[in-house]
């Protein structure tokens, strides 16, 4: 109900690593203090659920307890926080904006979005869409992948050697499956994914 007009977080990912800690359990009492713009910024856009805390169980679970091993994202309240605070640096909502790239009944060209991202960041993130749909001409973006350092610095993402990371580069959305997008193919950027 009522998906949010504005990009918000999927996860923050180590590479190369999954299910670190399986005994160090989601416990939501530890960003109770982070709630509001944790409904805000991270809510879960697949599943409106009751208990909202299932997408960020599944995140720290999954990939939280991997991050876990820097510093600075050592526990529940760190992971998340630094999520949103890179979120709020990155500020994608504000930088497509200025780009003049906003959710239109029109097409974009995916290598003048690629484009006016790189120039405002210096990096080049991952784009990833979902393909046309049966006769239909254009994918439609519906993930942006920024990369850091494990200093939490902006870098260009890059396909590792031999091959993509299958994880990253086929993700389900709802019943429909993400990759990276086409360069050639017109790009449809909705405000909202029926």
């Amino acid at each position: 109900h009522d998906p949010p007009k504005y990009w918000t977080i999927h996860g923050l990912w180590p590479d190369r690593a999954e299910d670190c800690n399986r005994t160090w359990h989601f416990n939501v009492t530890e960003i109770k203090d982070l709630m509001s713009d944790m409904r805000h910024y991270w809510p879960d856009v697949l599943h409106s659920s009751l208990n909202r805390t299932q997408f960020w169980k599944h995140e720290w679970e999954k990939h939280g307890t991997c991050a876990a091993t820097l510093e600075v994202l050592n526990s529940q309240k760190k992971y998340f926080g630094k999520a949103i605070e890179l979120y709020q640096h990155v500020d994608l909502n504000g930088c497509l904006l200025k780009a003049g790239i906003k959710p239109s009944s029109s097409y974009y060209k995916m290598t003048a979005i690629k484009e006016a991202l790189t120039r405002f960041y210096g990096v080049t993130p991952k784009i990833q869409c979902l393909p046309p749909e049966e006769g239909e001409k254009a994918q439609t973006i519906g993930q942006i992948e920024f990369c850091f350092t494990k200093e939490l610095q902006l870098v260009n993402c890059t396909v590792p050697e031999g091959g993509s990371n299958p994880v990253q580069a086929h993700l389900k959305l709802g019943t429909s499956e993400l990759s990276v997008c086409n360069d050639t193919l017109p790009t449809y950027y909705p405000s909202e994914v029926q």
